[in-house]
């Protein structure tokens, strides 16, 4: 086997440092086996793995280079790696590797280490890190600041649920979210996208408001919390609400649909998905007056909700059809993805009560956002502590990748 070497290089970046180096290199027809590369404020850090012809001399090579570097100003560094080693680091290449994603308003080391001590523990390595968010400004702070880092590691996983369970716990323990899946090609060809209504694509309850307006507020509150909670069946909760509100004008619905307030996130969220072709949708609960208001307001291509009965301007009390309950939300999920022809593995579902967890346990990417303790708990991916744009770091999407236009 034919001499193979590790080039580490590290100082100050400049324009033309690599081309100057692999100039060299080219000079003695060496091949590049593995190269990478990251820069922080200003400061790099270069490893290139070469192979060196027999027609060549090792000595020389190294010799020019160093020269090179005493140049350029930078530090280097050779290692020789034998057969054996390179070996076995090749036949690596291939294994599952998972995404581990750190998502919160700012990042501190304290959860950093509890994050890493927790991959470590589990036999897996770090193979890279990178920030997702943009670069943080402390002299002017945003009002709404985002911090994210996803690690990729590899390894064999014996125990997921495990790893799982212990990020959970770290999650709450330090605030911040902690996203964990498999890197698989379904997390690169997402399509569909849909979300539940109420405490999720809006903020609050639309229900709770209109119960407001007809005088019954605590009544209805407490019903909707009861149903979140996983305390009450959805479809008996959603019609003793619905049934309190009758005798409402159907006017208060236009005036409360005008007042909507969108999530954290919520717009810029959608926007970025249009433009990247996803298809949209919302899948609810709640009243479809609602879900279409925003329908058109957000330019969404689907939405599934109750279809509130009016009648003589009045709101009846009943809703006409089937009330959509956690089993109807999964099933619209794939009758959407059916006629957009593309597998659950495909879809992303979003929500934050007890009866979304149908839809988000068979979605590719599920999410609770925000969620009741029982939803979060029950979820594989969870957003607690940012707002719905969050997700698109869950995507693997950068925050430069976000800001192009």
């Amino acid at each position: 086997m034919q001499e193979i070497i590790l080039i580490n290089i590290t100082g100050k970046d400049k324009p033309g440092l690599t081309s100057s180096l692999t100039n060299i290199l080219a000079q003695y027809e060496v091949t590049i086996l593995d190269i990478g590369q990251a820069v922080i404020h200003d400061y790099l850090s270069l490893g290139i793995l070469v192979e060196i012809p027999m027609a060549h001399s090792s000595s020389s090579i190294l010799k020019d280079l160093l020269f090179k570097a005493h140049e350029l100003e930078i530090q280097i560094r050779f290692s020789a790696i034998d057969e054996k080693s390179y070996s076995g680091w090749a036949s690596e290449y291939g294994q599952e590797r998972q995404i581990i994603t750190l998502l919160g308003r700012k990042l501190t080391a304290n959860q950093l280490s509890k994050v890493t001590a927790a991959i470590a523990s589990n036999q897996l390595n770090i193979d890279v890190i990178t920030r997702l968010s943009g670069r943080v400004y402390p002299d002017a702070p945003e009002l709404l600041p985002k911090a994210c880092v996803q690690l990729t590691v590899s390894g064999t996983l014996d125990n997921p649920a495990k790893l799982r369970g212990k990020l959970l716990e770290i999650s709450k323990e330090t605030g911040i979210d902690i996203s964990f899946h498999v890197d698989d090609i379904y997390r690169h060809a997402r399509k569909l996208v849909v979300f539940d209504m109420d405490s999720t694509l809006i903020q609050g309850e639309v229900i709770n408001v209109l119960a407001e307006q007809a005088g019954v507020g605590d009544q209805v509150a407490r019903i909707t919390a009861s149903a979140m909670n996983g305390e009450m069946d959805f479809k008996e909760s959603f019609s003793r609400r619905v049934a309190l509100l009758k005798g409402l004008d159907a006017a208060v619905l236009t005036a409360t649909a005008r007042n909507l307030v969108l999530a954290e996130g919520a717009e810029q969220l959608i926007q970025t998905l249009k433009k990247l072709g996803y298809r949209i949708g919302i899948i609810s609960g709640g009243l479809d007056f609602f879900g279409e208001h925003l329908q058109n307001q957000l330019g969404l291509d689907y939405v599934f909700a109750n279809v509130l009965e009016i009648e003589n301007g009045k709101v009846t009390g009943k809703v006409n059809g089937d009330i959509i309950d956690g089993p109807k939300k999964a099933e619209i999920l794939k009758t959407i993805a059916t006629v957009e022809n593309i597998s659950l593995q495909q879809t992303i579902a979003v929500g934050d009560g007890a009866n979304d967890l149908p839809m988000i346990s068979i979605a590719g990417l599920g999410i609770a956002f925000h969620a009741k303790p029982v939803v979060k708990e029950n979820s594989d991916q969870s957003i607690s502590s940012v707002g719905l744009d969050g997700l698109l770091y869950l995507m693997g999407i950068s925050e430069r990748e976000i800001q192009q236009r």
